[in-house]
């Protein structure tokens, strides 16, 4: 139970803050955290200018990968905020600075909880001793994964009265959740809340919502609401807000999260805990393959290969589907693999990563959630669903030989999500220019909706994703394929607005180091010189990413040049379905032919576990991967960029934009 919350004579509850305890204030000012932590100083919020405070603070930055190593809470806590480095690459918490420092509320910027899906980040948190997070607003899936563990959230309004000794209702800090989470987050958390929920203390009742016409997210829930009986509940409408059961479709888990999930049902249900529909869910060994062959990871070789150890015990013991490695090899990035074998049209599937939403390339809901909620997940088979609202994406024209889907949603993190159009919605993809994208650069845009901090993204359904699904899909037509859709009702609202955004005008883009919302058209970069050149990851591993790939590098053959000389540059398949397609096309030769290191599937680089990350702060990175904050592709400087301009760059051995022909000039031209 929350230590902030108390009940009054009268039965009211109210928040208080403890004697003794303290607030910590996460500023730009990064000496004045070390400061608060040293307990030099005691700040107050009232004499905070909130522009001052830390922005976009990312779970990276709350448990880097190597923390996240540790799939128990109180090892977690340790080594909080463990990724937050000053401009000399030095920490600022040191190991025990959150657990030790007697701190119970701490204070950020906007956007609290960016990136990963990392349940271990509020985790670091909790298990410190922090219980009430404040900030202008949060990540989505951080947001929940804050509910689900009991955390309060408030805004700084709520901070100044308590700080000025003010008792603060309980109700004003939730009345903005619908009932149902209220009764979660005041009881404890989602696991608190399932026990009250079996044993029959508290309902979840159908939304009665008017018929109306319904965005494609609304409609994909709405035909999975579970009813009073654990049916499913017929002719049902939703609008965002509702509340509601939802049966899941199928999700998975991978080694760098499976450990929680075995670890939080053995303490919730006992040793013999069991799941209904071992056959809807699966785990994948993907994230830390080439972990140990880093560096500055090997020093974490047996907390990795406990990880592994326990996906292998969690799979064993529960009969899920198993995408483990085989002699060192893996059938591929868990979002590559779903979407290629079982994310299917109008599906809602969880998952434990961000990048779950890949599958909503695939006209289908798909998000990721922490190792809590998938944990509760797994167990009932269903799980608990506010509506969320959408935002939509009317796309227009086509775009130029030299961009892609990545620069469409470089473009959209720099305009639409920095001002926070996409927070916590579902991002809608439509309209004619859709057509003329690929199924993987569609599975790109719902990528990287998790950088807009989205909910997730849904493409609309046609023909061409059907007849790139039909092969892939045992027994059906491509009728019937087309038949399983789910498109958008004439109609339907959206809280973010409809905004066209015309593929022909866009640029080749560049997300800055630091965050992928710090994008840049090419052409207005300046001459960046390059160590490394990245290609890879579910974003960038797949059939067309390779073709794009492969296109540049020949293109470069061809006019007699190769991956620059003191460039290093990597190509690692998204899956074994993958590499077996660029074998067949001939990719393979192209690659070695141009100095290419080509690897096998998995995520490597993209999270600092594998070939292509820096080794030292001054070597530069251009990679088509989806995220590049500090530190986590190694510690140097990384930029966000398509296949293209990946490719094109390694040649050149400077960022530049790819255009047909370009290498039949003359070098730096």
């Amino acid at each position: 139970m929350n230590t902030l919350i108390h009940e009054l004579p009268s039965g009211e509850r109210v928040v208080r803050l403890s004697e003794g305890k303290r607030v910590l204030f996460l500023t730009k000012d990064l000496e004045l955290i070390r400061k608060q932590l040293r307990g030099e100083l005691n700040m107050r919020m009232e004499d905070v200018d909130p522009a001052d405070l830390l922005d976009d603070i990312n779970t990276d930055t709350m448990t880097p990968a190597w923390v996240c190593f540790r799939h128990k809470p109180e090892d977690i806590a340790l080594d909080a905020y463990a990724g937050l480095l000053d401009s000399d690459g030095k920490r600022v918490f040191e190991t025990r600075d959150l657990l030790d420092g007697g701190f119970e509320v701490i204070v950020s910027g906007k956007r609290k909880g960016t990136g990963s899906s990392r349940e271990t980040a509020p985790q670091c948190e909790k298990w410190s001793g922090i219980h009430l997070v404040i900030a202008h607003s949060f990540a989505p899936i951080h947001e929940r994964n804050n509910l689900n563990l009991g955390q309060l959230m408030a805004g700084y309004g709520v901070l100044t009265r308590l700080q000025n000794g003010e008792d603060v209702p309980l109700d004003e800090i939730t009345k903005d959740l619908d009932p149902i989470t209220r009764v979660m987050l005041e009881s404890g958390g989602l696991f608190p809340f399932a026990k009250l929920y079996k044993e029959g203390l508290v309902n979840v009742p159908v939304p009665d919502t008017a018929e109306r016409p319904m965005t494609m997210a609304e409609k994909m829930l709405s035909a999975k609401v579970v009813g009073p009986g654990g049916e499913v509940a017929e002719g049902v409408y939703l609008k965002p807000g509702n509340v509601c059961l939802v049966n899941v479709d199928g999700g998975y888990s991978h080694e760098f999260t499976t450990a929680q999930v075995h670890h939080f049902l053995e303490l919730e249900y006992g040793e013999d805990y069991t799941i209904p529909n071992p056959a809807k869910f699966g785990v994948f060994e993907d994230h830390l393959l080439y972990a140990t062959g880093v560096e500055r990871m090997k020093p974490f070789t047996a907390e990795i290969q406990l990880l592994r150890d326990l996906q292998i015990a969690f799979q064993k013991h529960t009969g899920v589907r198993d995408y483990s490695a085989k002699d060192g090899v893996s059938p591929g990035i868990c979002h590559q693999v779903a979407r290629e074998e079982f994310v299917d049209p109008g599906d809602f599937i969880q998952a434990t990563d961000s990048h779950t939403c890949m599958g909503g390339g695939n006209n289908a809901l798909t998000y990721g959630v922490g190792a809590t909620e998938y944990a509760g997940l797994i167990s009932a088979g269903f799980t608990f669903v506010e509506v969320p609202e959408s935002i939509r994406f009317e796309l227009t024209g086509e775009l130029d030989p030299g961009v892609t889907a990545k620069d469409v949603m470089l473009h959209i993190l720099d305009t639409y999500a920095k001002r926070e159009d996409t927070l916590d919605r579902v991002m809608e993809f439509g309209g004619p220019g859709l057509a003329s994208l690929s199924a993987d650069e569609r599975a790109t845009l719902c990528n990287m909706a998790t950088e807009c901090s989205a909910k997730s993204g849904i493409c609309e359904g046609d023909r061409r994703l059907a007849e790139w699904l039909q092969p892939r899909r045992s027994g059906e037509t491509i009728e019937q394929i087309e038949a399983s859709f789910v498109a958008p009702d004439a109609g339907a609202e959206y809280a973010g607005g409809t905004h066209t955004i015309d593929l022909s005008k866009l640029k080749p883009m560049v997300a800055e180091p630091g965050d992928p919302t710090y994008g840049k058209d090419i052409a207005d970069l300046g001459d960046v010189k390059i160590d490394i050149a990245y290609a890879g990851s579910c974003t960038a591993g797949k059939e067309d990413d390779f073709e794009f790939y492969a296109r540049v590098l020949k293109d470069a053959l061809d006019s007699g040049r190769k991956v620059k000389e003191g460039v290093k540059m990597v190509v690692q398949y998204g899956s074994m379905a993958v590499r077996d397609h660029a074998k067949a096309k001939g990719y393979d030769e192209i690659f070695r032919a141009a100095g290419v290191e080509v690897i096998a599937p998995g995520c490597g680089a993209c999270i600092g576990c594998g070939p292509g990350v820096s080794e030292t702060k001054d070597e530069v990175t251009v990679s088509a991967i989806n995220r590049n904050f500090r530190g986590r592709s190694g510690p140097g400087q990384l930029y966000l960029a398509s296949p293209l301009t990946v490719a094109a760059s390694a040649i050149e051995g400077r960022i530049v934009a790819y255009t047909p022909g370009m290498f039949r000039q003359p070098v730096n031209a």
